[in-house]
């Protein structure tokens, strides 16, 4: 059965990565179609909007959805894939590739993958001034300071949900089931500033305490976050599944790409209960913009996760193969890596030991 995938390229230096990386990926001979709805600047010449039905549209009816990175136009079409579409699990995986320029001593055999709740905690963007609270019952919980004596001041809101929770906590237990099943250990890590957050943190740690009842096959340890992240740097062989709430994650998933070669190696994907998209965990590089220098690794493994969720299994397992090789062999690597390839020599040498 043809899946349909839409394809979103985003803004500055990301086209550059997205376009051969859709190529290397189409090479392959997959029934997939790409659809390319008018998204951002496009979209705003075309339909006077940078998120106009059309685009809705398609996603909707699209199997998945490959994004870029965006600076600001195409952030509708990105909202609506994720709160609109509710993709609760932000899965980032952090793979050492032999040849990535990474800080570690010994960084062979770093596999690990951060499971980031993303609809929730402060991400709900719920900001104001104190002044306009309700401010009478208020007080800074160590000094019983009110909080109103602050002013002016400003503050944020973080909510964490059972539900929210529960979703993102089960789906980590589950895929660590299913790594344990392909060899991995097996073990799911919780990481919180429960101590400081027992009401909300301490809420997600206790959803995940009571879930791992469920798992006795998977091995279930938490830790507090600051801990947690000094024991991510020295000790990250020890790592097999992250789950933590939306903000942590989105800070330590970053720190662990640099660990095992920095943001052009990273690829994350999306998942709700009934769809997903896949984009790079780095952003637009207006800097390198124009360049043709941009990493794409990053794209590439995205799209192998895609093509996971599709259900081409094989077809992601010969693309992960060929980008390690060429890592492997240290040449056609770009800049960032030490290299001097281009984008598109890049991929051209990904399709070539892909035999397309």
């Amino acid at each position: 059965m043809k899946r349909r995938v839409v394809v979103i390229e985003g803004e500055d230096a990301s086209p550059e990565a997205m376009r051969p990386s859709v190529e290397v990926i189409d090479s392959l001979g997959l029934p997939i179609e790409w659809i390319r709805p008018p998204v951002g600047r496009p979209a705003l010449e075309s339909h006077g909007d940078l998120f106009p039905e059309e685009a809705r549209a398609a996603i909707d009816a699209a199997d998945a959805t490959f994004f870029g990175s965006t600076s600001g136009p195409s952030a509708p079409a990105l909202l609506h894939l994720r709160w609109g579409l509710g993709t609760y699990a932000n899965v980032r995986p952090a793979r050492y590739l032999e040849g990535a320029r990474s800080p570690l001593a010994e960084p062979a055999g770093v596999d690990f993958i951060i499971v980031r709740e993303n609809l929730e905690d402060l991400y709900m963007g719920i900001e104001g001034e104190v002044e306009a609270l309700d401010v009478l019952s208020l007080e800074n919980r160590f000094s019983h300071r009110p909080i109103s004596d602050m002013a002016p001041a400003r503050f944020a809101l973080k909510v964490i949900s059972e539900e929210g929770s529960r979703n993102v906590i089960r789906f980590a237990f589950d895929l660590a089931r299913r790594r344990r099943a392909e060899g991995h250990p097996g073990r799911l890590t919780c990481a919180t500033k429960y101590n400081m957050l027992p009401r909300s943190d301490g809420f997600f740690r206790d959803i995940a305490v009571e879930l791992a009842a469920e798992y006795p096959d998977i091995e279930f340890e938490s830790f507090i976050i600051d801990d947690f992240g000094h024991r991510m740097v020295l000790h990250p062989h020890a790592l097999d599944v992250v789950v933590m709430p939306n903000l942590y994650g989105d800070v330590m998933s970053d720190t662990a790409a640099g660990l095992v070669g920095g943001l052009g190696l990273a690829p994350s994907g999306c998942y709700g209960d009934d769809y997903a998209y896949f984009e790079s965990a780095h952003g637009t590089a207006p800097d390198i913009a124009g360049r043709n220098v941009i990493n794409p690794t990053a794209t590439l493994l995205s799209g192998a996760m895609l093509l996971d969720h599709l259900g081409f299994g094989d077809a992601a397992a010969a693309l992960r193969t060929a980008i390690e090789a060429l890592y492997a062999e240290g040449k056609e690597l770009t800049p960032d890596q030490g290299g001097v390839a281009t984008t598109t020599a890049f991929c051209e040498a990904v399709r070539g030991r892909l035999g397309t």
